[in-house]
């Protein structure tokens, strides 16, 4: 964001300022009219005119317990200032928006009655990390304006556009961070998405989120698994894998799990993990962030790196997927209301 030596006290004061204040827009000379707070700047930024042409979407700012209605469009805007950082590369970004507003879609045509009356969608992880203009202005301080100038204008350049399969939107899932391949849908879940194969992704690598460690003392492992570790000072045995190159299933001592019980129960970043006993301890290493369906973020980010577009990122992390137009799907929402 864009933002003298007249006497010391106010260069003191600009300086303080500058550090007390720093979500506002401070500028050398300017009149009362110019000194506009961020938050206005952010709710009249780049693009969000052209955004607000479109369905309304209640968020449930979980929060504040409190609802919040906006276009879709600005919708999917707070959505991916959310969910992807705004110093990827801009077909990364797109490629997210896409699957952003397919989600919200998606959701909005199935209904959800466990949400409170009115809502469409919450806020959290449970659906989708939304962000308001207040809460990007605390958040991405002085670097506010460039960042939704970029993230608006992803949204813009795909505006109205959503990914269906048989001609209904798909479950766009998407994560941070594969182990090299992503996941195969009933690894993680119950039921087999035929769109959500496993692929590839060799460009996570370079996430600084590839790898982990976490170390957790034998008591506080045995008592959130529920086992008791033999005395031959072994962990547990991987009895096999998944396509997408996660545990499946592993033996600890007789008891069976599968990899996401152990990565839920221990709070690991994935479930392509490693163990080994040092002394009171246990070692786990893992691969990659996430449940591993879908999207990987940075591998999208490295597919944009490479020169791909954001259509051919979301063929190739959605297999037989189409992109259409989300107007009849929308005009299905409105009906329904």
């Amino acid at each position: 964001m864009t933002h003298l030596k007249p006497v010391l006290i106010v260069f003191s004061i600009f300086i303080c300022i500058i550090f007390i204040v720093p979500t506002l827009l401070v500028l050398p000379f300017s009149s009362d009219k110019e000194k506009t707070n961020l938050n206005e700047k952010l709710e009249a930024g780049p693009g969000i005119g052209e955004l607000a042409d479109s369905v309304e979407v209640a968020v449930y700012r979980s929060g504040k317990e409190v609802i919040e209605k906006l276009p879709l469009e600005q919708y999917v805007v707070g959505v991916l200032a959310g969910e992807m950082p705004a110093d990827f590369e801009k077909e990364a970004l797109k490629a997210q928006a896409l699957a952003a507003r397919t989600f919200i879609v998606n959701k909005m045509m199935m209904g959800d009655s466990s949400l409170p009356k009115g809502a469409d969608v919450t806020d959290t992880i449970d659906d989708q990390v939304f962000k308001n203009p207040s809460e990007l202005a605390s958040l991405w301080g002085a670097d506010s304006e460039w960042k939704l100038k970029k993230i608006s204008e992803a949204v813009l350049e795909t505006k109205g556009q959503v990914l269906t399969y048989n001609g209904k939107p798909i479950t766009a899932a998407f994560f941070s961070t594969s182990n090299g391949y992503t996941e195969n849908s009933e690894a993680y879940w119950q039921n087999e998405i035929p769109y959500l194969r496993s692929v590839k992704s060799p460009w996570d690598e370079k996430s600084p989120k590839f790898t982990d460690q976490k170390i957790i003392p034998i008591t506080e492992f045995e008592q959130k698994l529920g086992v008791k570790l033999p005395k031959d000072g072994s962990v547990g045995t991987i009895t096999s894998r998944t396509e997408g190159k996660r545990v499946a299933n592993v033996d600890i001592n007789g008891t069976s799990f599968t990899g996401r019980e152990i990565r839920d129960k221990l709070g690991l970043k994935s479930s392509d993990f490693s163990w080994y006993l040092k002394d009171s301890h246990i070692v786990i290493s893992t691969k990659g962030y996430g449940h591993g369906v879908g999207m990987s973020q940075y591998g999208a980010n490295g597919m944009a790196k490479e020169g791909k577009d954001y259509k051919e990122i979301v063929t190739h992390y959605y297999k037989g997927v189409k992109i259409t137009t989300s107007e009849k799907l929308l005009q299905k929402v409105t009906a329904q209301r």
